[in-house]
């Protein structure tokens, strides 16, 4: 197995007067630098009326701020040479980005000063909402499976709005946003104590946090929201759920599972993560194997233990899930009973000779080349001090992988059961 990478002796782990977490990494390795700022806040967070306000919130954050006008911060970071994005998730917002070594300070200024205060004005709220409205447009009205699996899958496995709704929400909700609503998101989550400003790269630890200090000491703190129990009684019947989609064509499904909460319950919650590589992890693996290859059931199939993507940046609930899309006129039923006869066997019988060590090597392999990419390594360390208060949790999860168990996949295995899967069904065309 490939070695992760020599962590790096000279971090500072500090916190602000004003409450603001400041990690600074160091690595010298890299001619470059990036800065990130997460705030503990995301989709799941929105009020009930205003789905969407979370990632229009995102938006708003490049329109100006205190100092600068519309649109500034992208136009110094690309003229120094830099790339920078943001993104939204149900626990958590990241603005980063990556500059040229001695780009730290342009960065930290600008983080600091949208921190002090984002231009919300009545234009740039209008603004923004149109595109956004675009946005829902183009990545899930008007395109086949579009948001596919979460945006279908969470309303059929989750209760309570905080986990069923999807992030990118309705016109309807989005054009009702007022500026005074904005506001006070603003106030209420994006204060210095709800945040972690994390650095890594190439740059001098003490000198930067002196700029640390400069650039953001003076903002005033705020008292961090309490976050509420987003916690929901587990299934305890099966949930079937069709929907007739006139873009797609072909047929789709996608089953979720609950799982243990991947914070407060991380030994028990990993085993899910490997046991997605063991069903759906590639060509060798079982499902691929019995439904692509020997059944023709379906013409994909994947897994993963979160329904975004990544289970290392997620609080509880979340769920596993299994989706994938079949042939013309293919059924869902003779594939979920395939999954259940697939999981039911690893339960029973366990690891074929081999195999966990195929996963564990491949899972390690990607691992590691993230943690060689430093905006990915970055990002990883914002969720990481803010969900675990453990910045370098990432560098860790190679050998935590290889601790996991056959005996603890073949105990996550037994509980995929019928009883507590949820499944939401994609059928082409229009309802008939």
């Amino acid at each position: 197995m490939p070695s992760a990478p020599a962590p790096i002796s000279e971090d500072v782990d500090v916190r602000l007067g004003n409450g603001l977490r400041v990690v600074l990494m160091p690595d010298h390795a890299v001619p470059a630098v990036c800065t990130a700022v997460a705030y503990d806040v995301g989709t799941r967070s929105e009020p009930e009326d205003r789905t969407g306000f979370a990632h229009l919130f995102e938006h708003l954050m490049f329109q100006g701020s205190v100092n600068l006008e519309k649109m500034a911060h992208a136009r110094i970071i690309e003229e120094t040479g830099g790339s920078f994005n943001a993104s939204t998730r149900p626990d958590s917002t990241v603005y980063h980005q990556i500059l040229p070594s001695g780009g730290v300070e342009r960065a930290l200024f600008l983080e600091a000063d949208r921190m002090r205060g984002p231009r919300i004005t009545e234009e740039n709220l209008r603004n923004q909402i149109d595109v956004v409205s675009e946005e829902i447009r183009v990545n899930v009205l008007n395109v086949p499976y579009g948001g596919f699996p979460k945006t279908r899958l969470c309303p059929v496995l989750f209760d309570t709005f905080p986990n069923a709704h999807d992030g990118y929400g309705s016109f309807e909700d989005l054009r009702s946003a007022t500026v005074a609503e904005a506001e006070d998101f603003f106030h209420h989550f994006y204060s210095p104590s709800n945040a972690a400003l994390v650095v890594t790269g190439d740059f001098d630890a003490e000198a930067t946090l002196s700029l640390v200090h400069k650039h953001f000491a003076d903002i005033p703190g705020r008292d961090a929201p309490d976050r509420p129990d987003f916690g929901e009684p587990d299934l305890t019947a099966s949930r079937h759920h069709r929907e007739h989609d006139p873009l797609t064509p072909l047929p789709a499904f996608a089953s979720g599972w609950r799982v243990p909460d991947p914070i407060g319950e991380f030994a028990e919650f990993l085993p899910f993560v490997v046991l997605a590589e063991v069903l759906a992890g590639g060509e060798r693996s079982r499902l691929v194997r019995r439904l692509v290859h020997t059944d023709h059931t379906v013409m994909t199939v994947n897994a993963a233990a979160n329904l975004l993507g990544d289970p290392f940046g997620v609080r509880s609930p979340t769920g596993f899930r299994i989706a994938g899309y079949l042939p013309e006129n293919g059924e869902v039923e003779p594939v979920l009973e395939v999954i259940r006869e697939e999981t039911d066997r690893l339960a029973a019988d366990g690891l074929e000779p081999g195999e966990l060590a195929g996963v564990r090597a491949r899972m390690n392999a990607r691992l590691i080349r993230n943690l060689d990419d430093l905006r990915a390594r970055t990002v990883w360390a914002t969720a990481g001090t803010l969900q675990r208060n453990r910045p370098r949790f990432a560098e860790d999860l190679p050998a935590m992988v290889d601790a996991v168990t056959a005996e603890q996949l073949a105990a996550a295995a037994s509980t995929l059961v019928p009883e507590r899967r949820a499944t939401v069904e994609i059928v082409p065309g229009g309802t008939p």
